[in-house]
């Protein structure tokens, strides 16, 4: 009798057989050419919601590209992400006029409510924080953003209620 083991990705527990699946379908619509690199991790980004490492090493393969390359253009540029976001992604803008109106003080507030630091995901996938240096909204300052809502003219006491609208939508 023949056994198959069913290999995980010990990070996201991602099934191997997934991960082979849909990287072969991100694979169809390139040659595999080094200049094709930026574009493969998009696609594979938005297959995944990040960039899972076994997704990472298949990508060095079919490109011929050293693993650390790989991972080192994908911790350079800031749109990629080497763990799972939160279903709730909030973003808090930190240019100069959303600085001045207070939104330093709403990014400790999200912090401390969430338990987790700019840049991390809460242990159940339910929220992640994000710092941007410009919206480009900023008659709106401070401002907000939760997944594609923008909250304009935020303080910190609305915290508490975006984290309520959040549950409610989830």
């Amino acid at each position: 009798m023949v056994t198959t083991e069913t290999v995980q990705d010990p990070q996201s527990g991602l099934q191997e057989e997934y991960i082979e699946s849909q990287t072969a379908d991100v694979f169809s619509l390139f040659k595999g050419g080094k200049d094709e690199l930026i574009p493969i991790l998009q696609k594979t980004q938005q297959k995944f919601g990040y960039l899972p490492e076994p997704a990472m090493k298949k990508i060095a393969k079919f490109t011929h590209i050293p693993e650390s390359t790989i991972f080192g253009v994908a911790t350079f540029y800031a749109q990629f992400k080497l763990v799972p976001l939160g279903r709730n992604v909030i973003k808090v803008c930190r240019g100069t006029a959303c600085y001045v109106r207070g939104g330093a003080e709403i990014l400790q507030k999200v912090e401390e409510r969430l338990g987790i630091k700019a840049g991390e995901t809460t242990p159940d996938f339910e929220y992640s924080i994000e710092t941007i240096a410009c919206f480009g909204s900023c008659a709106l300052a401070p401002v907000v953003v939760v997944n594609d809502k923008v909250y304009g003219k935020m303080n910190v006491s609305r915290v508490d209620e975006i984290l309520e609208a959040c549950k409610e939508t989830s």
